[in-house]
């Protein structure tokens, strides 16, 4: 199995290097399949607006809400993640070279969200690759065991990781 999650200490910054691996896999040739999330930094200064690009092309959801300057807690717009669980969901074959999930968040680590999705590559023999955070570390490794490997937040670890899982993929021997 193929599965690796990388965390980067920044806010924002494990989305960032996600989203800039998957434009250069795709400009590559690779067939991916899941999210990359887009934040927008908000004129008001309020909380950024979180967007998920569905891979390879679109389109972009918003997968928060706007809950107003003073709101505290979780802005996730649950229906809005769902919708973009079903459109990767729909896309998710054996044809797929890469399956990228931003984040492995609360949702799937309460056996919500994309954790069907992550169980269905993994089925499939498709590499997996996750954002996480430290909030939710420990959920994720009761649900990928031992088999995940941890990878550096480092563009460059990550595709070397994903051509080796690729190359495997192609040619399981």
């Amino acid at each position: 199995m193929k599965l690796a999650y990388t965390m980067a200490p920044g806010r924002g910054d494990t989305d960032l290097i996600l989203a800039d691996l998957a434009s250069d896999l795709i400009a590559q040739g690779l067939r991916l399949c899941g999210t990359v999330q887009i934040n927008t930094e908000r004129p008001d200064a309020g909380p950024c607006d979180m967007d998920v690009r569905i891979l390879p092309d679109g389109p972009i959801l918003r997968i928060s809400q706007n809950l107003g300057p003073n709101a505290r807690g979780c802005r996730l717009d649950p229906e809005a993640l769902e919708t973009a669980v079903a459109r990767v969901a729909a896309q998710l074959d054996e044809r797929i070279d890469l399956l990228i999930i931003n984040k492995f968040g609360k949702h799937e680590a309460e056996g919500r969200g994309f954790r069907d999705v992550l169980a269905q590559a993994v089925e499939l023999d498709i590499p997996v690759l996750v954002g996480l955070n430290s909030l939710n570390q420990t959920a994720f490794e009761r649900f990928a065991g031992s088999l995940a490997t941890q990878l550096p937040p480092d563009q460059e670890a990550l595709a070397q990781w994903t051509r080796n899982a690729v190359s495997m993929a192609a040619d399981p021997a």
